[in-house]
């Protein structure tokens, strides 16, 4: 009989969706009146494949809290991410499974519509890779974050939302630990996962910009990612200090990943908030 998860917060609002609209609305479980003491910092690693090199993990990681790491399906090769696990641990940063479509050719930012039954099996088959491969190096998957198009979906595709859950809730129950998951306020997944009763994380990212219903600007319009570190830094003081967050993101995909993070670090600390793990 499958053990449902009790967890010790409020429920997630299921009216409106996304961070920005989540913002001064949606109070975090870490969250205080006037902003969090404390606040995770994550990015998107692990992602290179074979000879072909996407972002530098070397440098990043140090500035992380938590690391989103690819299992495979939508980036990521197994000498790769066994590599970035080792990282990980060699800097204390927490390890969580960045889960996606069965998508290396678009890099898991194309919808895919999977069967529920399929992608709970697909994206519990990624926690089990990359568990033993963070075991292997001596650390565990301490969360769960859907990466690209999935992340997007199961904003409001509540099938989808509940295949993830169903996976995260078998791999806890393997494990005999729930596993928190990290999404956008307002979700249908962290909904889904709360009504699980899974740990839940809301984020923001710093270096995305958002429609005014809160929901990120599509990777194919304009200005959609911010590339400037100065102001993604100012955007995630903005985003920290309003509340509603529990995790600040920067994608370890882009160009100047390292020095985005590295200033979102900086502003975030000279801010008064200390950078720690949410998981």
């Amino acid at each position: 009989m499958r053990r449902t998860w009790r967890a010790s917060h409020r429920p997630v609002p299921r009216e409106g969706g996304g961070a920005a609209a989540a913002v001064g609305h949606d109070r975090a479980v870490t969250s205080q009146p006037g902003g969090p003491s404390t606040l995770d910092l994550n990015a998107d690693v692990g992602e290179s494949f074979g000879r072909w090199r996407l972002g530098d993990d070397e440098a990043l990681l140090p500035q992380l809290t938590s690391a989103n790491v690819a299992c495979g399906f939508h980036a990521g090769d197994p000498t790769t991410l066994r590599r970035t696990c080792r990282l990980a641990v060699r800097h204390g940063v927490r390890i969580g499974a960045q889960v996606g479509y069965r998508d290396l050719a678009g890099f898991g930012r194309r919808f895919l519509d999977v069967s529920q039954d399929d992608l709970a099996a697909d994206v519990l088959y990624q926690l089990g890779a990359l568990d033993a491969l963070a075991r292997a190096a001596g650390g565990r998957v301490a969360y769960v974050k859907p990466h690209g198009a999935l992340y997007n979906a199961i904003v409001t595709h509540e099938a989808q939302a509940r295949a993830v859950v169903e996976a995260v809730a078998a791999f806890s129950e393997a494990h005999g630990e729930p596993r928190p998951v990290l999404g956008l306020p307002g979700s249908v997944f962290l909904a889904a996962a709360q009504d699980a009763g899974l740990p839940i994380a809301r984020e923001a990212f710093a270096d995305r910009s958002y429609r005014p219903d809160g929901t990120l600007v599509p990777r194919s319009e304009p200005d959609a990612v911010l590339d400037d570190p100065t102001a993604a830094a100012e955007q995630a003081v903005r985003l920290a200090r309003a509340g509603g967050v529990d995790s600040i993101c920067v994608h370890g995909d882009s160009p100047n990943a390292v020095a985005v993070a590295a200033a979102v670090r900086r502003a975030l600390t000279g801010a008064g908030i200390a950078l720690q793990a949410f998981a």
